[in-house]
Protein backbone atom coordinates (compact mmCIF):
# COMPACT_ATOMS: atom_id res chain seq x y z
CA UNK A 1 0.00 0.00 0.00
CA UNK A 2 1.16 3.35 -1.13
CA UNK A 3 1.42 5.95 1.88
CA UNK A 4 -0.27 9.30 2.10
CA UNK A 5 2.09 12.42 1.35
CA UNK A 6 2.45 12.95 4.68
CA UNK A 7 3.25 10.05 5.80
CA UNK A 8 5.77 9.00 3.43
CA UNK A 9 8.00 12.75 4.32
CA UNK A 10 7.72 11.68 7.60
CA UNK A 11 9.21 8.33 7.01
CA UNK A 12 11.63 9.81 4.79
CA UNK A 13 12.99 12.56 7.31
CA UNK A 14 11.84 12.12 10.87
CA UNK A 15 11.79 8.54 11.44
CA UNK A 16 14.99 8.55 11.34
CA UNK A 17 15.35 11.27 14.06
CA UNK A 18 13.49 8.88 16.62
CA UNK A 19 13.94 7.43 19.95
CA UNK A 20 12.35 4.71 21.09
CA UNK A 21 9.54 6.61 22.98
CA UNK A 22 8.34 7.73 19.83
CA UNK A 23 7.04 4.31 18.75
CA UNK A 24 8.69 4.53 15.49
CA UNK A 25 6.16 7.19 15.00
CA UNK A 26 3.40 5.09 14.10
CA UNK A 27 0.87 6.18 16.53
CA UNK A 28 -0.84 9.15 17.57
CA UNK A 29 1.61 9.92 20.84
CA UNK A 30 4.77 9.45 22.02
CA UNK A 31 5.12 6.68 25.22
CA UNK A 32 8.05 7.83 27.96
CA UNK A 33 9.04 7.21 31.15
CA UNK A 34 11.20 9.50 33.31
CA UNK A 35 14.53 8.24 34.96
CA UNK A 36 13.21 7.20 38.29
CA UNK A 37 13.67 9.41 40.81
CA UNK A 38 13.48 12.57 38.45
CA UNK A 39 11.31 15.37 37.78
CA UNK A 40 10.02 16.30 34.32
CA UNK A 41 10.90 19.57 33.22
CA UNK A 42 8.78 21.02 29.65
CA UNK A 43 9.54 23.60 27.73
CA UNK A 44 8.56 25.14 23.87
CA UNK A 45 9.69 27.71 21.63
CA UNK A 46 8.28 29.03 17.96
CA UNK A 47 10.02 30.37 15.35
CA UNK A 48 8.50 31.91 11.91
CA UNK A 49 10.84 32.72 9.17
CA UNK A 50 10.96 36.47 8.64
CA UNK A 51 11.08 37.10 12.31
CA UNK A 52 13.07 34.70 14.35
CA UNK A 53 15.02 32.97 11.00
CA UNK A 54 16.06 34.64 7.73
CA UNK A 55 14.67 33.02 4.67
CA UNK A 56 17.43 32.30 3.28
CA UNK A 57 19.44 31.14 6.33
CA UNK A 58 20.37 27.43 5.29
CA UNK A 59 18.23 25.15 6.20
CA UNK A 60 20.41 22.67 7.77
CA UNK A 61 21.24 25.86 10.63
CA UNK A 62 17.09 26.62 11.36
CA UNK A 63 16.88 23.18 12.57
CA UNK A 64 19.64 23.34 15.08
CA UNK A 65 18.11 26.55 15.80
CA UNK A 66 15.15 25.45 16.95
CA UNK A 67 16.25 22.69 19.02
CA UNK A 68 19.28 24.95 20.56
CA UNK A 69 17.15 27.79 21.78
CA UNK A 70 14.97 24.94 23.57
CA UNK A 71 18.20 23.12 24.81
CA UNK A 72 19.08 26.74 26.52
CA UNK A 73 15.62 26.75 28.43
CA UNK A 74 17.05 23.17 29.74
CA UNK A 75 20.53 24.84 30.52
CA UNK A 76 18.59 27.56 32.85
CA UNK A 77 16.85 25.28 34.24
CA UNK A 78 19.63 23.06 35.11
CA UNK A 79 18.02 20.12 33.23
CA UNK A 80 19.37 17.09 31.31
CA UNK A 81 17.71 16.87 27.82
CA UNK A 82 15.28 14.06 27.48
CA UNK A 83 13.52 14.34 23.83
CA UNK A 84 11.27 16.80 22.30
CA UNK A 85 8.20 16.99 19.78
CA UNK A 86 8.00 19.07 16.93
CA UNK A 87 5.24 20.70 14.40
CA UNK A 88 6.45 21.81 11.13
CA UNK A 89 4.16 23.91 8.88
CA UNK A 90 5.62 24.01 5.65
CA UNK A 91 4.75 25.97 2.52
CA UNK A 92 3.09 23.94 -0.63
CA UNK A 93 5.57 23.62 -2.80
CA UNK A 94 9.02 24.29 -0.73
CA UNK A 95 11.35 21.27 -2.62
CA UNK A 96 11.95 18.54 -0.56
CA UNK A 97 15.81 19.15 -0.63
CA UNK A 98 15.00 22.16 2.20
CA UNK A 99 13.79 19.33 4.41
CA UNK A 100 16.18 17.01 4.24
CA UNK A 101 19.02 19.45 4.77
CA UNK A 102 16.73 20.73 7.78
CA UNK A 103 16.28 17.28 9.31
CA UNK A 104 19.95 16.30 8.61
CA UNK A 105 20.75 19.55 10.75
CA UNK A 106 18.50 17.94 13.56
CA UNK A 107 20.34 14.76 13.16
CA UNK A 108 23.74 16.13 13.53
CA UNK A 109 22.92 18.46 17.11
CA UNK A 110 20.85 15.14 18.16
CA UNK A 111 24.16 13.65 18.37
CA UNK A 112 25.90 16.07 19.94
CA UNK A 113 23.32 16.63 22.50
CA UNK A 114 22.12 13.30 23.18
CA UNK A 115 18.31 14.07 22.93
CA UNK A 116 15.85 12.34 20.09
CA UNK A 117 12.36 12.84 18.47
CA UNK A 118 9.41 11.75 20.14
CA UNK A 119 7.00 12.95 17.51
CA UNK A 120 5.03 15.83 16.19
CA UNK A 121 3.01 17.12 13.50
CA UNK A 122 3.54 18.18 9.49
CA UNK A 123 1.33 20.62 8.11
CA UNK A 124 1.09 22.68 5.24
CA UNK A 125 0.66 26.74 5.55
CA UNK A 126 -0.20 29.18 2.87
CA UNK A 127 1.70 31.65 5.22
CA UNK A 128 6.23 31.56 6.07
CA UNK A 129 7.35 28.47 7.38
CA UNK A 130 6.59 27.94 10.88
CA UNK A 131 7.86 25.94 13.87
CA UNK A 132 7.35 24.94 16.69
CA UNK A 133 9.47 22.56 19.12
CA UNK A 134 8.31 21.25 22.90
CA UNK A 135 11.66 19.61 25.01
CA UNK A 136 11.47 17.38 27.51
CA UNK A 137 14.17 17.16 30.39
CA UNK A 138 14.67 16.00 33.49
CA UNK A 139 16.34 17.57 37.56
CA UNK A 140 16.33 15.90 40.75
CA UNK A 141 13.29 16.47 42.84
CA UNK A 142 13.51 20.55 44.16
CA UNK A 143 16.58 21.29 41.80
CA UNK A 144 15.42 22.99 39.37
CA UNK A 145 17.01 26.24 38.87
CA UNK A 146 14.08 29.13 39.05
CA UNK A 147 14.11 32.39 38.30
CA UNK A 148 12.68 33.78 41.43
CA UNK A 149 15.63 33.34 43.99
CA UNK A 150 17.81 36.64 43.33
CA UNK A 151 18.18 38.87 46.45
CA UNK A 152 19.91 41.92 47.29
CA UNK A 153 23.66 41.90 47.45
CA UNK A 154 23.45 39.05 45.34
CA UNK A 155 26.13 38.99 42.51
CA UNK A 156 24.92 38.98 38.46
CA UNK A 157 26.71 36.58 36.64
CA UNK A 158 26.69 35.61 33.02
CA UNK A 159 28.24 33.02 30.41
CA UNK A 160 30.34 33.33 27.51
CA UNK A 161 29.77 36.67 25.41
CA UNK A 162 27.09 39.11 25.32
CA UNK A 163 25.67 40.82 21.49
CA UNK A 164 27.28 38.15 19.25
CA UNK A 165 23.35 37.33 18.27
CA UNK A 166 21.90 40.65 17.05
CA UNK A 167 25.75 41.86 15.59
CA UNK A 168 25.39 38.64 13.21
CA UNK A 169 22.01 39.28 12.67
CA UNK A 170 22.82 42.86 11.42
CA UNK A 171 25.90 41.29 9.64
CA UNK A 172 23.92 38.90 7.33
CA UNK A 173 20.90 41.78 6.99
CA UNK A 174 24.11 43.59 5.36
CA UNK A 175 24.13 46.54 8.55
CA UNK A 176 27.88 45.65 9.42
CA UNK A 177 30.40 44.44 7.44
CA UNK A 178 31.14 40.61 7.07
CA UNK A 179 33.02 39.50 10.05
CA UNK A 180 35.96 37.61 9.41
CA UNK A 181 35.37 33.79 9.55
CA UNK A 182 31.23 34.51 10.08
CA UNK A 183 31.85 33.83 13.40
CA UNK A 184 28.83 36.43 14.29
CA UNK A 185 26.73 35.13 11.77
CA UNK A 186 27.76 31.75 13.03
CA UNK A 187 26.29 32.97 16.57
CA UNK A 188 22.91 33.89 15.48
CA UNK A 189 22.38 31.09 13.31
CA UNK A 190 23.41 28.18 15.96
CA UNK A 191 23.80 29.83 19.68
CA UNK A 192 25.24 27.45 22.71
CA UNK A 193 23.24 26.23 24.95
CA UNK A 194 24.97 25.68 27.99
CA UNK A 195 23.49 22.99 29.23
CA UNK A 196 27.23 21.78 31.22
CA UNK A 197 26.91 24.94 32.94
CA UNK A 198 23.55 25.01 34.19
CA UNK A 199 24.13 21.52 35.38
CA UNK A 200 27.01 22.52 37.50
CA UNK A 201 25.03 25.45 39.48
CA UNK A 202 22.77 23.57 40.75
CA UNK A 203 22.63 24.35 44.29
CA UNK A 204 24.72 27.38 43.60
CA UNK A 205 23.05 30.00 41.40
CA UNK A 206 20.37 31.39 43.51
CA UNK A 207 18.20 32.28 40.00
CA UNK A 208 18.90 31.54 36.65
CA UNK A 209 17.37 32.67 33.14
CA UNK A 210 18.86 32.12 29.63
CA UNK A 211 19.08 35.24 27.57
CA UNK A 212 17.44 35.56 24.55
CA UNK A 213 15.56 38.95 24.51
CA UNK A 214 18.39 40.98 25.52
CA UNK A 215 20.09 41.03 28.68
CA UNK A 216 18.82 44.67 29.99
CA UNK A 217 15.24 43.02 29.56
CA UNK A 218 16.08 39.40 30.73
CA UNK A 219 17.97 40.91 33.97
CA UNK A 220 14.49 43.29 34.68
CA UNK A 221 12.96 39.74 34.09
CA UNK A 222 14.99 38.29 37.07
CA UNK A 223 14.22 41.15 39.16
CA UNK A 224 10.52 41.18 39.14
CA UNK A 225 11.16 37.49 39.95
CA UNK A 226 12.98 38.25 43.25
CA UNK A 227 11.19 41.96 44.00
CA UNK A 228 14.89 43.55 43.98
CA UNK A 229 16.85 45.95 41.47
CA UNK A 230 19.90 45.20 39.68
CA UNK A 231 22.92 47.37 38.89
CA UNK A 232 24.39 46.59 35.59
CA UNK A 233 27.86 47.92 34.69
CA UNK A 234 28.16 47.76 30.57
CA UNK A 235 31.84 47.83 30.45
CA UNK A 236 32.51 44.58 32.36
CA UNK A 237 29.53 42.55 30.33
CA UNK A 238 31.95 40.32 28.19
CA UNK A 239 32.47 40.99 24.39
CA UNK A 240 33.67 38.60 21.77
CA UNK A 241 36.72 39.80 19.73
CA UNK A 242 34.68 40.18 16.87
CA UNK A 243 31.96 42.18 19.03
CA UNK A 244 34.48 44.59 20.06
CA UNK A 245 35.98 45.79 16.76
CA UNK A 246 32.64 46.86 15.49
CA UNK A 247 31.99 48.50 18.68
CA UNK A 248 35.44 50.42 18.23
CA UNK A 249 34.25 51.41 15.00
CA UNK A 250 30.70 52.20 16.48
CA UNK A 251 30.59 53.14 19.89
CA UNK A 252 26.37 53.64 19.77
CA UNK A 253 26.64 49.84 18.94
CA UNK A 254 26.61 49.01 22.79
CA UNK A 255 22.84 50.03 23.06
CA UNK A 256 22.32 47.64 20.81
CA UNK A 257 24.50 44.76 22.58
CA UNK A 258 22.67 45.28 25.60
CA UNK A 259 19.17 44.65 24.48
CA UNK A 260 19.31 43.30 21.22
CA UNK A 261 19.03 39.03 22.10
CA UNK A 262 19.73 36.47 20.64
CA UNK A 263 22.77 35.30 22.65
CA UNK A 264 21.14 32.45 24.88
CA UNK A 265 24.12 32.81 27.48
CA UNK A 266 22.98 31.67 31.30
CA UNK A 267 22.53 34.79 33.31
CA UNK A 268 22.47 34.20 36.82
CA UNK A 269 22.51 35.12 40.59
CA UNK A 270 24.67 33.77 43.18
CA UNK A 271 25.97 34.92 46.26
CA UNK A 272 29.32 36.99 46.84
CA UNK A 273 30.83 34.23 48.69
CA UNK A 274 30.28 31.78 46.45
CA UNK A 275 32.11 33.34 43.09
CA UNK A 276 34.97 30.92 44.14
CA UNK A 277 33.05 27.97 43.31
CA UNK A 278 31.34 29.68 40.41
CA UNK A 279 34.20 30.15 38.75
CA UNK A 280 35.59 26.69 39.76
CA UNK A 281 32.77 24.99 38.22
CA UNK A 282 32.48 27.10 35.14
CA UNK A 283 36.21 26.35 34.73
CA UNK A 284 35.08 22.44 35.06
CA UNK A 285 32.97 23.28 32.33
CA UNK A 286 35.00 25.06 30.00
CA UNK A 287 32.78 27.86 29.96
CA UNK A 288 33.78 31.28 30.47
CA UNK A 289 31.74 33.33 33.02
CA UNK A 290 31.66 37.34 34.44
CA UNK A 291 30.56 39.10 37.08
CA UNK A 292 28.99 42.10 35.55
CA UNK A 293 26.42 43.79 38.44
CA UNK A 294 24.56 43.51 41.30
CA UNK A 295 21.34 43.24 42.69
CA UNK A 296 20.12 45.60 44.81
CA UNK A 297 17.15 46.95 46.97
CA UNK A 298 13.94 48.56 45.88
CA UNK A 299 11.32 48.35 42.48
CA UNK A 300 12.83 45.70 39.87
CA UNK A 301 14.37 48.60 37.73
CA UNK A 302 17.70 47.92 35.66
CA UNK A 303 20.02 50.50 36.02
CA UNK A 304 22.95 50.97 33.48
CA UNK A 305 26.33 52.17 34.47
CA UNK A 306 29.33 53.11 32.48
CA UNK A 307 32.84 52.32 33.46
CA UNK A 308 32.96 55.75 34.96
CA UNK A 309 30.06 54.64 37.25
CA UNK A 310 27.92 57.20 35.61
CA UNK A 311 24.32 56.29 34.35
CA UNK A 312 23.72 54.59 30.78
CA UNK A 313 20.42 54.70 29.00
CA UNK A 314 20.50 51.83 27.00
CA UNK A 315 17.13 52.56 25.12
CA UNK A 316 13.52 50.97 25.75
CA UNK A 317 14.71 47.75 24.03
CA UNK A 318 14.85 44.11 24.08
CA UNK A 319 12.81 41.58 21.78
CA UNK A 320 8.97 41.89 21.93
CA UNK A 321 6.87 38.94 20.77
CA UNK A 322 4.12 41.01 20.20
Amino acid sequence: MTLPPEFSLIARHFRPLAGPGALDLTDDAAVLAPPPGRELVLAADAMVAGIHFLPDDPPETIGRKLLRTNLSDLAAMGATPLGYLMTVALPRGLPEGWLAAYAGGLADDQREFGIVLLGGDTVSTPGPISLSLTILGHVAPGAALRRDGARPGDEIWVSGSIGDGTLGLGVLQGHFPADAGGFLADRYRLPRPRLGLGLALAGLARAAMDVSDGLVQDLGHLCRAGGCGAVLRAAQVPLSAEARALLRAEPALLARILTGGDDYELLFAAAPEDAGGVRARAVACGVAVSRIGHFVPGEAVVTVRDGAGAPLDPGQGGWSHF
